[in-house]
């Protein structure tokens, strides 16, 4: 098991996209040792419409690219995986 596994997800339209990432990111929960939430602040205090979220993964290669594979079909959503190994 490789917990040296990184993954940047840019997130547009949260609104819409959320529970979709959401679900996704529950069904491979169980791999998903950190979970970072960052968001950009807006000048008027309400929520932005956008968002990044790192992910440390624990698991083999094969799963972390379906994870990958999955959120980048998310229409909105970008992600990059990094293997520090």
């Amino acid at each position: 098991m490789n917990c040296f596994q990184i993954m940047a997800v840019k997130i547009e339209q949260r609104e819409t996209t959320a529970v979709e990432v959401q679900k996704i990111l529950t069904e491979y929960g169980c791999h998903i040792k950190t979970r970072l939430g960052l968001h950009d602040q807006t000048c008027d205090n309400t929520c932005s419409p956008s968002g990044i979220l790192i992910l440390q993964l624990c698991c083999g290669e094969d799963l972390a690219e379906e994870l990958n594979k999955k959120l980048n079909e998310v229409h909105g959503v970008k992600a990059k995986l990094v293997n520090l190994v």
